[in-house]
């Protein structure tokens, strides 16, 4: 038997060939323990029950989230392009994030599309100070490449304008080396980790920067992918319609403006033109 350090929902570990192999709850795929499990498996996990002390939620249970559901995986791990839930089915990325709209089950996904780019913004509780931008930066670089183990050269930014951190991932289809891990999968388990829901086996991230403790509020993960999304307008949510309804009302005040401000031109010079002209009757006369 074997401890999987970097996955803790697994079980039936063994070593073989000094390497520790388990089988990931839920799914029962065989994962290696010296990288990162795929997302799909370890949601399937999350959703089946796990050993994180967390106990599975009765079947009637919901969030109010599009975030956790119980995925279709690739036996390579991958998500599946069309994932349902009960008549519903809706397609997802390759960080099995729905998007389209939900549809009845006749749906087709032809394929799995690639998100390319993932934004990981947080915002750190209130300090008397801020930040030292270049050491928050190094700690996030050293981590991600260590801890994670994603070649630096797909962290294409750290930004931090106080009290935002704002993580850049990217890598496209043929940046993705077969042997690599892949930014969803990192972006998953960072996530985690910030929330305090660690996924590895006895392995906190303490995130401190210059000896000093950070302690977050606030993360949201944003997605980009290699083909844009496919949602209707009557999925928008109300805040982005009415921001929508905001700009369109804006544009037309602005029309209206420009119009009267032409029509006040237009009288003022026709004014000038009929005043000159009884001028010039006046003079020949």
């Amino acid at each position: 038997a074997c401890i999987c350090e970097k996955n803790k929902r697994v079980t039936n570990c063994r070593l073989d060939n000094g390497r520790c192999w388990c089988d990931s709850l839920g799914s029962g795929v065989t994962v290696d323990c010296a990288t990162l499990t795929s997302k799909c498996l370890l949601m399937k996990a999350e959703v089946m029950g796990s050993k994180s002390g967390r106990r599975e939620k009765p079947k009637d249970a919901f969030e109010d989230t599009d975030g956790l559901y119980d995925p279709e995986c690739e036996n390579t791990g991958a998500f599946k392009a069309k994932q349902c839930n009960g008549t519903t089915c809706w397609c997802v990325n390759t960080a099995g994030v729905r998007r389209t709209d939900k549809h009845d089950a006749d749906l087709k996904c032809n394929q799995l599309v690639r998100t390319m780019w993932i934004i990981i913004e947080m915002k750190h509780t209130e300090r008397n100070a801020p930040l030292n931008a270049e050491s928050l930066k190094k700690f996030f670089m050293d981590t991600i490449t260590s801890r994670y183990l994603l070649d630096g050269r797909y962290i294409t930014n750290v930004v931090y304008e106080n009290p935002y951190i704002t993580i850049d991932l990217k890598q496209n289809s043929s940046d993705k080396s077969s042997g690599g891990v892949d930014i969803a999968d990192v972006a998953y388990y960072f996530e985690k980790d910030v929330k305090g829901d660690s996924i590895f086996h006895n392995n906190e991230l303490n995130v401190s920067v210059d000896n000093e403790a950070l302690t977050f509020e606030k993360t949201a993960v944003f997605y980009v992918d290699e083909i844009a999304p496919e949602f209707s307008m009557k999925s928008l949510t109300p805040g982005l319609i009415a921001v929508i309804v905001v700009v369109v009302i804006a544009i037309v005040a602005a029309i209206v403006v420009l119009v009267l401000t032409r029509r006040r031109k237009g009288k003022y010079v026709k004014a000038e033109v009929k005043e000159m002209n009884e001028m010039h009757r006046g003079l020949n006369a």
